[in-house]
């Protein structure tokens, strides 16, 4: 299968990561774009159901790799059971969501063919029969083009927002499942994992969340971040921050969104006095719909907003909450 293009999805704990949804996509996108075969597979322990949602979508092949050394998830035990499936299927792209445990494994499991990971792309191109990986540098302030070179397969890693999950097309048949035969010794997992990211204490991961609530220096005074929670209660959403927030000490930096903190891709981005600064709008470019409130006409959150509200956040987030709280209880 030298002209297809692997898939590999996201699992921890039994859930699938919203970014493979994403990272499927892109894979449709660029089969249609190469005309070749796409495969999907997911990797852990007793991820054979899971594997199944994949089978309505449009994919030739499904696989699933299965091992008890995969449960607990290990950088060593998923790079070595990868580079087995990539062994036998042999793909010319193999594309992975750009999350905290691809990160971990990915560079890992390049490494093991001797190729570079093209990481953190934000699109493709096809140029001159070629294609040509999009990524961003210096804080999204210019973008760069990659071309893969060498042998294949080539490993690439997209944006989360990159691709809209949503947009994943369902295919007219359902597709073969099938189990990947791989070989693991304990020997090999050399890494003992410790508490999950996530799990931390008052940690957040902002990149599941479907709704943002983000306050940026207009909030004026750490008092009035009650207000924004509020808000983001009542839209069932999670609370952000610009840098300036959290530098400040106002909001722990694991709320922190741009080219320092989080990167996220919600449905809905609420930004409240956000000036918007290309290495706050680099993290959240990707959000399928953006609202912003600002006093400043001229503000550059407004170029990358879908709507927008000039006027006093102290005007309008009251406003917009007590809209919400009595559409709550009609």
């Amino acid at each position: 299968m030298a002209d297809s293009i692997l898939v590999i999805a996201e699992q921890r704990q039994g859930k699938l990561n919203p970014q493979s949804w994403e990272t499927l996509a892109a894979g449709q996108q660029l089969a249609e774009s190469l005309g070749g075969r796409l495969v999907a597979a997911l990797a852990g322990k007793g991820v054979a159901k899971l594997a199944e949602e994949f089978t309505a979508k449009k994919l030739d092949e499904m696989w699933f790799v299965e091992h008890d050394l995969l449960e607990p998830y290990t950088p060593d035990g998923y790079a070595a059971a990868c580079r087995q499936l990539v062994e036998q299927l042999r793909p010319a792209l193999v594309l992975l969501p750009h999350t905290y445990q691809v990160r971990d494994f990915a560079p890992k499991l390049a490494a093991a063919f001797q190729r570079a990971l093209v990481a953190d792309c934000v699109a493709f191109r096809r140029d001159a029969g070629q294609t040509v990986f999009v990524r961003q540098m210096f804080q999204g302030k210019t973008n760069a083009d990659i071309l893969p070179a060498g042998a294949t397969p080539h490993f690439v890693t997209f944006q989360a927002g990159a691709f809209r999950g949503d947009q994943v097309k369902a295919g007219e048949k359902k597709a073969d499942v099938k189990k990947a035969a791989i070989k693991l010794d304990a020997a090999e997992i050399r890494t003992k994992p410790g508490e999950l990211f996530r799990e931390a204490k008052q940690a957040v991961d902002l990149s599941q969340a479907p709704v943002i609530v983000a306050v940026g220096r207009g909030i004026k005074a750490p008092e009035n971040l009650e207000m924004a929670k509020k808000l983001a209660g009542l839209l069932g959403g999670e609370l952000g921050a610009s840098r300036p927030i959290c530098d400040e000490g106002w909001l722990p930096m694991e709320r922190q969104i741009g080219s320092s903190g989080q990167t996220v891709a919600p449905k809905l981005y609420l930004a409240l006095g956000i000036s918007g600064a290309i290495q706050h709008v680099v993290g959240m470019k990707g959000s399928r719909t953006v609202v912003a409130i600002n006093k400043d006409q001229n503000a550059p959150i407004f170029e990358v907003a879908d709507y927008g509200i000039v006027g006093d956040l102290f005007e309008v987030v009251p406003a917009l909450i007590e809209a919400l709280e009595k559409g709550g209880s009609a």
